[in-house]
């Protein structure tokens, strides 16, 4: 991924958001995502990620980026310091299905295996049922673990996911 990619970035993962997340995530928080505002927020995480993230983009036959996934250090406590993190995962809705969230999934799982990580971590919210067939299906199995994320006052549970390398 380079800079010029963050605003397709940014269109694929509010797009994918409110395509994905319908009754998940409070209606006013999916309603207040705009493309604009997160081009502005994807341009600063860019900026800060150089050391240990790698973004990657999945384009399309003629160029076009057609999905976007983040691979960097475990951000949380209690793992080892080879443990990665998925901290995102994003696929243009209209081409869901396709093969590109697979290939992008493959990728980074090999990327993380030359960075040295003997394990990748990643969440899924609680009710995103299609998610967890996806990463199931790709070798990910629930460890236990538990967070929420707060979306305009509402408590948005997650469950963590694991796979070793």
């Amino acid at each position: 991924m380079t800079e010029a990619d963050v605003p397709a970035v940014s269109a694929i993962r509010v797009t994918g958001w409110k395509a994905a997340y319908v009754g998940m995530v409070p209606q006013s928080f999916l309603d207040g995502m705009t493309v604009e505002a997160d081009i502005q927020q994807r341009r600063q995480h860019f900026k800060r990620s150089k050391g240990g993230v790698t973004n990657l983009v999945a384009v399309d036959t003629h160029g076009r980026v057609a999905g976007w996934a983040c691979l960097g250090p475990f951000r949380g406590t209690g793992t080892s310091p080879n443990t990665g993190e998925l901290c995102a995962l994003y696929v243009q809705p209209s081409l869901t299905g396709a093969g590109i969230g697979r290939t992008l999934l493959e990728t980074v799982q090999a990327l993380a295996h030359a960075y040295g990580f003997d394990l990748v971590l990643l969440w899924v919210l609680t009710d995103n049922t299609r998610a967890h067939r996806f990463y199931e299906r790709a070798g990910y199995v629930a460890d236990g673990a538990v967070q929420a994320e707060d979306y305009d006052g509402v408590s948005v549970p997650e469950v963590r996911y694991q796979r070793a390398l």
